[in-house]
């Protein structure tokens, strides 16, 4: 018979164990896929496209095993929630597929943009969110990064994205330029506005490297991925690389409009689309994603801890 004492520590662990231990799986099963086109995006490629089309088509509808298992683990578990999760990732892997067969020069096809956009509003929005526990929304976020990738890589072999994950000396000399590049214009421009305030010291320095790793790999890469290494990649494509690159800067602004705020946040918008010229300047310098990821990561952690 366990004591009163040690029903109430196994009560504790359970209750703390019980969310979390399931979350930490979905986390590492969406971070496989990130990190296996990150290191091995070619294996990966002619992996899936070994497989017969159907079953090649049908095969990201695995990503629904994280929801089911924060799902169960929560008792959040919805019908509806679950179709999303595991329709959605193969309706994307059947329209790139179309598209590939539509556009095979790769100029960009209405259908790659027709991806794009429910992709972008759907994180933007946060339409997906109320699927997940609190706090753990970055899994939804994880899970679209997955299926895009999968889509955009395996399904349409899209060239020119850069997602590379074994960062070169040249990609942070690149994205740290672009950083240095960007801070003297945006942090005048900030304490301007009013949007940027300095501190007088940094709470916890320890902690700068752990929040850029954090920031890198939550923040800047899905986001660096969709908006230069898609966007801005099938944009030059058929409008040319200043048009690109400016429209994807003022689309990448205006997604942060609803941030920290609950009304439209122009400052945030503003700063946020000059950011975005020198994030794409960063990528397609040698067309890498990890080069802008940096200057993104270094941007979002300097704010973090000087700035904001």
């Amino acid at each position: 018979m366990r004591s009163a004492s040690t029903s109430n520590h196994y009560d504790k662990f359970v209750t703390f164990a019980f969310p979390v231990i399931p979350a930490a799986i979905a986390l590492v099963l969406l971070l496989a896929p990130l990190f296996a086109f990150g290191f091995a995006a070619d294996h990966c490629v002619r992996a899936a496209q070994s497989l017969p089309t159907p079953a090649r088509l049908a095969l990201p509808a695995v990503l629904v095993i994280p929801y089911l298992i924060v799902a169960f683990g929560s008792h959040l578990l919805a019908v509806r929630w679950l179709l999303v999760y595991l329709c959605a990732p193969v309706l994307l892997a059947a329209l790139e597929g179309l598209a590939a067969k539509l556009d095979p020069a790769q100029r960009g096809h209405l259908i790659d943009f027709l991806v794009l956009i429910p992709l972008g509003l759907a994180v933007d929005l946060r339409w997906l969110e109320p699927a997940w526990p609190p706090k753990l929304a970055l899994l939804g976020k994880l899970t679209l990064l997955d299926a895009g990738l999968y889509a955009f890589l395996a399904i349409r072999c899209l060239t020119g994205v850069g997602y590379d994950l074994r960062l070169r000396a040249r990609d942070w000399r690149i994205g740290l330029r672009e950083f240095a590049f960007y801070a003297p214009l945006a942090i005048p421009l900030g304490l301007a506005l009013g949007f940027l305030h300095p501190h007088h010291r940094i709470a916890h320095p320890w902690l700068v490297l752990p929040a850029w790793i954090l920031t890198f790999i939550g923040v800047a890469l899905p986001e660096e991925i969709f908006f230069r290494g898609w966007m801005q990649n099938l944009l030059e494509r058929r409008i040319g690389r200043l048009a690109a690159l400016l429209i994807t800067a003022c689309v990448f602004g205006l997604s942060h409009f609803n941030k920290r705020t609950t009304v439209f946040n122009w400052r945030y918008v503003l700063l946020a689309a000059l950011a975005g010229i020198f994030y794409g300047r960063a990528w397609r310098q040698d067309r890498r994603v990890g080069a802008s990821a940096i200057t993104h990561s270094t941007v979002d952690t300097i704010w973090g801890a000087l700035l904001r």
